[in-house]
């Protein structure tokens, strides 16, 4: 069974930083993908990131591209999310989710469609 926890959100300033972090009990770090998404009120969930597991591979949606970085450190069982120059936009819940299905599964760049999601962790960032 794979858990997500997610922690890090909080309330910060315009050009300020966070680093959201998720620890994933029963999750296969040599297999499938995980990512981060968010959703903000009124607006639809977003994938944010994405990291293939067994090749290391990123990818990010345009709108955090160069300013976002998502990482692995397999002996913590924790995915980061390190977020820069943050913008009032980037406001929202961000969740952290696993997709254990298969290489398929991660081809889909829709990180809320995964199989595994946590309870989410608010970001708000104020002008």
């Amino acid at each position: 069974q794979v858990q997500l926890v997610e922690s890090g959100g909080g309330s910060v300033q315009s050009g300020e930083s966070l680093r959201l972090l998720c620890v994933a009990s029963g999750y296969n770090w040599r297999r499938g993908c995980m990512g981060w998404f968010r959703q903000a009120p009124g607006k639809e969930r977003e994938g944010v990131a994405i990291f293939h597991s067994g090749t290391g591979i990123t990818e990010y949606a345009d709108s955090v591209k160069g300013r976002f970085t998502i990482s692995q450190d397999h002996a913590k069982n924790a995915l980061y999310l390190q977020m820069n120059s943050l913008k009032p936009e980037d406001t929202g819940m961000y969740y952290c989710a696993a997709e254990t299905r298969g290489r398929t599964y991660c081809s889909d760049p829709n990180v809320y469609h995964y199989n595994h999601r946590g309870q989410g962790t608010q970001v708000t960032v104020s002008s």
